[in-house]
């Protein structure tokens, strides 16, 4: 028997917003992730019992984030820094720390940005991430580990000595 769908969306959530978050700045990605929920409650009736739940919903969350880049013309990432009625607060430092980060992995090839996204952020195994990619699970692997060297190359790049930060 299928989970109800509130379920779905409780247990998802985080892992399908860090997914469109990869792709998106933070509003975008905001809305990508309504889109995806949105299109999953029009669907689940129809979704296979024995489904990856979280496959199927990272390969919406992806296609919607998609969508939304080609929507929306690209639009310049600004940090917030949110309070009140439960809301996190993060600081500036955090605010830029997370924000240079999000700069880098945007700089990677996009095959390494997602499966990084995938991987990392929406928790999925390489078996998983090679069938949303329509590839092999050791392809999966070695772009993720390439984009990891990548990551900290670039990092590394950005805090050597002389290095505006």
């Amino acid at each position: 028997m299928k989970q109800p769908f509130e379920r779905v969306v409780q247990t998802h959530e985080l892992s399908v917003l860090r997914v469109c978050r990869a792709l998106l700045d933070e509003h975008r990605a905001q809305d990508a992730w309504s889109e995806t929920f949105l299109s999953a409650l029009k669907a689940y009736p129809q979704l296979d019992q024995e489904a990856n739940v979280q496959a199927w919903l990272v390969r919406i969350a992806h296609r919607k984030a998609i969508d939304e880049l080609r929507k929306h013309r690209p639009e310049t990432v600004q940090a917030e820094v949110e309070n009140g009625d439960g809301v996190h607060a993060s600081t500036p430092a955090q605010n830029l720390e997370n924000l240079e980060l999000w700069q880098v992995v945007k700089t990677l090839p996009e095959k390494q940005r997602l499966v990084i996204a995938y991987r990392y952020l929406g928790g999925l195994s390489y078996a998983q991430i090679a069938e949303v990619l329509s590839g092999t699970p050791e392809a999966a692997r070695r772009a993720a580990a390439d984009g990891i060297k990548n990551l900290r190359s670039k990092l590394n790049e950005a805090q050597t000595p002389g290095a505006k930060r």
